[in-house]
């Protein structure tokens, strides 16, 4: 490997850049790891002192660590939010939503505020690291595209077994066989014990940040990855013993996140990869520290202060029947995704005509149940920080996303998305075709997630049959845990309206300058709306303030986007 390794640098660093920064990840660990075998006994002995007398000022060291944070966090809120006013809106709708949860609190003398706020702050520095820093933006970017290349590959087996008209045209054979594939590889990755280790280093630092117990921090790290019936299963000898707190936990991180196989299912729709991954991410502490808020620890569990819990591997004997394991358990999966669409989709059609029908008997034209969520909804999803002319639609998804499944959901928005891309008018007559940037990413993170009324079934049948004699435990704590998963993926979606920041439009006189208007975009549907409004018709004169009229083809450029948007100095 080294003389690979050498060869490669040689031949082209900067080609071999992804292979240096691998080598160098797991060189650094497997040090690390020696270091600590062989070295950390001796380490912490010279560490004790320090770590006592470190002790004995934590109790005013923590009060004055939390007033510097909160002095910067208000400084911060303040500058930042003086460029962008609309951010206050995301920011007070994380605020009723926090309050909202702690009003359903089971025991609101027993909230454990340590699990509250460091699950909170986890979450926000997490998003700010991802949408804010040049670094975070760049390398989740970065991870978004290898995993939709990574998809690509699906092709080669879909198309073989399916042939290239059916993948390109059919939804059912286009997107259900990244899930086979994903399964696949991710049943090997648990089988070479990756996917455990990267589980268990999540956990601790959850567990040590917050204060929570291994099983349930181990669960909800697990969410990140797998779906809301696999993951339980990595703590599945311990459910018996787990307190209502702690199963409640369990359930929430479930419902909070999805998995990374239907995660795939929904990048290849067109939904940004970057935004998909970074919400799954955040949605770990922040469930565990709303789990705590909603069902605060009043019991005394067999695990607290334990250092950590085994996790078992697969019982597959080599990679190959890990590999095969993993695509034939993905079958039920993906029957169970089509069966569901067929029957939502049926049934909200179903449900549409219904109440069409009804509606017209008092002449109500076009009540659907998409109308219904978006007028119920709307509040919340301006406080989210969606745009008021915005905001009915994404209700309309979020009313899908609660009451169907987030699958139907995304599938709606990767439409939105692609009106928008193909730079479709704004609106048709009433209806809306698309939302801004800003809503998009707000909607994608607060779809991302299981909490949905199906689910709850799931959950409970998943669960019931590791522990059986635990039924009735499990009933009783489910919508709650359900609520705080909706609660969950809202504050997700309240963070990404606050660190949003707008994408800067280039310079359109070039962007004309260099196109051939065959085609529409959504770079010249913002331009042509910025020549529509520059432009001046008077007495049958037409004439451009601004930039726009020291360009000499104007006029030319206004008669191509004439041909393609409508405006009222089309008809000079």
């Amino acid at each position: 490997y080294l003389c690979y390794f050498i060869a490669a640098c040689y031949l082209n660093f900067q080609r071999a850049l992804a292979l240096v920064i691998i080598t160098a990840v797991v060189i650094f660990f497997i040090c690390w790891e020696i270091f600590k075998k062989h070295c950390g006994a001796k380490v912490l002995l010279l560490l004790r002192p320090v770590g006592k007398c470190f002790q004995k000022c934590w109790p005013w060291l923590k009060w004055l660590l939390c007033v510097a944070l909160l002095a910067g966090l208000i400084v911060w809120l303040v500058l930042d939010t003086g460029r962008n006013p609309e951010q206050l809106i995301s920011l007070g709708g994380f605020c009723f939503l926090v309050l909202f949860l702690f009003a359903f609190s089971k025991h609101h003398g027993a909230v454990s505020w340590r699990a509250v706020f460091w699950g909170l702050g986890l979450e926000f520095l997490f998003g700010l690291f991802v949408l804010r820093t040049t670094p975070g933006t760049q390398a989740f970017q970065w991870l978004g595209d290898q995993v939709q290349y990574f998809l690509g590959y699906t092709t080669a087996g879909s198309s073989f077994v399916f042939g290239n008209t059916l993948i390109e045209e059919v939804f059912a054979f286009q997107t259900l066989p990244i899930i086979v594939f994903f399964s696949c590889v991710m049943s090997i990755l648990y089988y070479l014990g990756v996917m455990q280790w990267l589980i268990l280093k999540i956990s601790w630092l959850l567990q040590v940040s917050m204060g929570t117990t291994p099983t349930e921090t181990l669960s909800v790290a697990g969410n990140i990855f797998v779906g809301q019936t696999e993951a339980p299963l990595l703590i599945r000898p311990y459910l018996a013993d787990m307190t209502l707190s702690e199963i409640h936990a369990v359930m929430t991180g479930g419902f909070s996140t999805i998995a990374g196989s239907v995660m795939g299912a929904y990048i290849s729709f067109g939904i940004d990869a970057a935004s998909l991954i970074a919400a799954s991410v955040m949605a770990a502490p922040c469930a565990l520290a709303m789990a705590k808020l909603v069902y605060p620890e009043v019991e005394e569990s067999k695990f607290k202060g334990k250092a950590s819990i085994r996790l078992a591997k697969g019982e597959e004997r080599n990679i190959l029947e890990a590999a095969s394991n993993g695509a034939a358990t993905s079958v039920g999966l993906v029957a169970n995704i089509a069966a569901n669409l067929i029957a939502f989709l049926a049934v909200l059609e179903f449900i549409n005509a219904a109440l069409r029908w009804f509606g017209e008997m008092v002449d109500i034209e076009g009540l659907t149940f998409q109308v219904i969520c978006s007028y119920v909804l709307m509040p919340v999803a301006f406080l989210m920080g969606a745009d008021w002319a915005d905001s009915p639609v994404v209700a309309e998804l979020l009313g899908i996303k609660i009451f169907l499944n987030e699958f139907v959901a995304y599938q709606q928005l990767a439409t939105y998305k692609k009106n928008r891309l193909m730079g479709l008018e704004e609106w048709d007559g009433n209806r809306k075709q698309w939302i801004s940037e800003r809503a998009e990413s707000i909607t994608t993170f607060a779809l991302c997630g299981f909490a949905n009324l199906s689910s709850i079934g799931i959950t409970l049948g998943g669960l019931a049959s590791m522990v059986p004699q635990r039924k009735g435990d499990l009933a009783s704590v489910v919508l709650r845990a359900l609520l705080t998963g909706i609660c969950v993926s809202m504050l997700n979606a309240c963070l990404a309206g606050l660190l949003y920041v707008p994408t800067q439009a280039g310079d359109c006189a070039v962007f004309f300058s260099n196109t051939n208007f065959n085609s529409t975009s959504y770079t010249m549907y913002t331009c042509c709306k910025q020549l529509f409004a520059s432009s001046v018709l008077q007495n049958g004169t037409l004439s451009f303030t601004g930039s726009w009229a020291e360009q000499a083809e104007s006029v030319l450029w206004l008669k191509e986007c004439c041909m393609y948007y409508n405006h009222t100095s089309c008809a000079g």
